[in-house]
């Protein structure tokens, strides 16, 4: 069937994360982000390439949404509402519950404040969340009688998780954003090794491999107490829901150390909703979250307050976490607006910024004054101190080649990430574990061939006893090798020294190796299709059950006849069926060969065997049921007497 993989957004590319997957005849959409970049019609994702005709819903299978993160699900409501998209949506809970309050303060911010057209309404974000369907971690929901997917935990924020889907024989992970390391609020990153046709990963940090996070905490608590030392004001850009609570429940613990007074600030309204999600999914949390909760929320800050408009303007020292991350809207532009121009300030970005937003220019120029357009009608002058300190949740280089080794995947696809260092990250994936990888630009399909293996069901009663037989029949072989072998190294301790021996070549000493494990094993028996799709190996007896035909038994009869050069040379019955019960045993255990008589031996109570002296010939009896007992038996014959011929 094949996989197939379109990028509409994150292609080459950070921000407005979607991906087509088109496993078998199954479509899903992994991610519905918009591009915080770009207030245009570039901030969607180019649907047309899903269906010129906007069959949306029919060319559709399903959606899933990994994390709340707007340039994850931001054009969800668009896609929905506007764009008619009337499928199912699957995200985890947690998702479920924050993306609606995302989602409703950046359509404040775009049409309440910036007036802006053709966006979506409260209205639409609650009809949207209404075809949303929960999942839960390792639960897997089938989506219909051939898709199925299930979650894993992927750290990044609250409710974050990777999909699994498969169609039939055929898998694909989509990560979304993910974090291999734990923090001090959440877990790391974790998947089964479910060995999936593709790998889709994000690859924000392709090419980074991250210091020590101690360190980089201590740089940050020190930064900030120097320029709140010098009166400085300190702006900390963050989204709503991830890194803020991670430098929060830090810098709360340093104040409290310190005996530091400076006040310290929330965005209007962070603090009541971190700890009321926090404490409603306290399942997501790290181990030491969930074991204090109860007797201390850690959420519960001693040194932070909300943080009203005015106190911009107040003077003194102070420190501020803003929201949004990325200084693109909202109160953490506003302030920034009114702090940057004096000296004694600070920003300090924790996390990535995309491009064309305020906080990526401040980044491209960090290092002195400089002027920042801000919009088409606004430049501002920057004078403030700007540093960049990566507490970003993303997982780096050293965590992407991680999870490729957890999973196990047989092609690589990346996303979320820069051009060329998406190029220098896919060689090295290429070259450590000798996977395809790939990397397209938006709106580039590539196809993934699938595996020529054609799956067969096997029958237990078939494999328990053709396992039976194969090793019963290996053992005797085994045992002669063990013999052969001792007496071969009973011969070399005659003939040389022991300093000799101990020179061989180990690949030379024949007492040093041992019985290798059994890797393939023949397997005989009756294939059957039912409903032109599996397909059965079956017993003989399970096949004629199966297609409802009675049992036939076909019974055989075979004379071989021993010719030999010299005429006056004969075996005796006694010789010939003793030479080939010897031959037999090395196939079978003593007690499945029965002598019955001079003449006559029985083999599992299967075959019949009978020589005649006069004639010089073995008759052989069997059934259809014992055919490859009989070819095994034939091939004895043919081994000790057709030389003769």
């Amino acid at each position: 069937m094949g996989i197939k993989v379109v990028p509409l957004g994150a292609g080459q590319d950070v921000g407005r994360s979607c991906v087509i997957v088109s496993i078998g005849n199954k479509n899903i959409m992994f991610d519905c982000g918009m591009h915080m970049g770009y207030h245009d019609e570039r901030r969607f994702p180019d649907f047309s390439f899903i269906s010129k005709t906007k069959q949306f819903t029919k060319t559709l299978d399903c959606i899933i949404i990994t994390h709340f993160h707007l340039d994850h699900c931001g054009a969800l409501p668009y896609f929905t509402e506007m764009c008619g998209y009337d499928g199912p949506i699957y995200m985890t809970l947690p998702t479920k519950a924050i993306v609606p309050i995302l989602l409703e303060d950046y359509r404040k911010i775009s049409v309440d404040r910036k007036g802006e057209t053709n966006f979506f309404t409260p209205q639409m974000i609650k009809d949207c969340m209404k075809k949303v369907i929960p999942i839960a971690l390792h639960q897997t929901i089938k989506v219909d009688d051939e898709l199925s997917i299930k979650a894993y935990y992927a750290g990044h924020v609250l409710g974050a998780a990777m999909f699994y889907a498969k169609v039939g024989e055929e898998s694909v992970v989509y990560t979304g954003d993910y974090n291999m390391t734990p923090d001090r609020h959440l877990g790391s990153a974790w998947i089964d090794q479910v060995r999936p046709n593709l790998l889709i990963t994000e690859t924000t940090y392709a090419t980074t491999i991250r210091d020590s996070k101690r360190g980089r905490e201590r740089d940050f608590l020190k930064r900030v107490h120097e320029c709140v030392e010098k009166g400085g004001k300190v702006l900390i850009p963050v989204f709503a829901l991830g890194r803020v609570q991670e430098l929060c429940i830090l810098i709360d613990s340093y104040w409290e150390q310190m005996n530091l007074n400076v006040p310290i600030y929330f965005s209007e309204g962070l603090a009541e909703k971190a700890n009321f999600y926090y404490k409603l999914f306290i399942t997501w949390t790290n181990q030491k979250i969930k074991q204090t909760f109860v007797k201390r929320n850690m959420f519960d800050f001693k040194h932070i307050k909300p943080f009203d408009r005015h106190l911009a303007d107040a003077p003194g020292p102070m420190v501020l976490f803003a929201t949004p991350g990325m200084l693109h809207a909202g109160a953490s532009l506003e302030v920034f607006k009114k702090w940057a121009p004096n000296e004694l300030n600070m920003t300090i970005i924790p996390g990535y910024c995309v491009v064309g937003t305020v906080g990526n220019k401040l980044l491209s120029n960090a290092g002195g004054p400089q002027m920042v357009e801000i919009d088409k009608k606004t430049t501002l002058e920057v004078k403030c101190k700007i540093h960049n300190l990566s507490f970003s949740a993303h997982a780096d280089a050293k965590g992407i080649m991680q999870l490729i080794k957890m999973s196990q995947p047989k092609n690589v696809l990346l996303v979320h990430g820069e051009k060329e260092k998406m190029r220098y990250l896919s060689d090295k994936i290429s070259k450590d574990f000798g996977v395809p990888c790939y990397f397209p630009a938006n709106g580039v399909t590539v196809n993934i061939e699938s595996s020529k293996l054609i799956p067969i069901d096997i029958s237990s009663k078939l494999l328990k006893r053709q396992i039976l037989e194969y090793s019963q029949a290996n053992s005797k072989q085994f045992e002669d090798q063990q013999q052969q072998q001792q007496t071969h190294q009973q011969q070399q301790k005659q003939d040389n020294s022991d300093e000799n021996i101990n020179n061989l070549d180990p690949d030379e000493q024949p007492f040093k190796k041992i019985r290798s494990p059994i890797t393939q094993l023949p397997i005989q028996g009756i294939l059957v299709a039912k409903d032109y799709q599996n397909l059965k190996l079956l017993d003989p007896s399970e096949a004629s059950s199966e297609l409802s035909i009675n049992n036939i038994n076909l019974n055989y009869i075979l004379n071989y006849k021993i010719q030999t050069n010299n005429k006056s040379t004969t075996t005796s019955a006694m010789d010939g069926l003793e030479i080939l019960q010897d031959r037999i045993t090395e196939l079978l255990p003593h007690d499945q060969i029965n002598r019955i008589n001079q003449s006559q031996l029985v083999i599992k109570n299967q075959v019949v065997i009978q020589f005649d002296k006069v004639q010089q010939q073995f008759t052989i009896r069997w059934s259809n049921h014992h055919e490859q007992l009989f070819s095994d038996i034939y091939k004895l014959l043919e081994k000790q007497f057709g030389e003769q011929l």
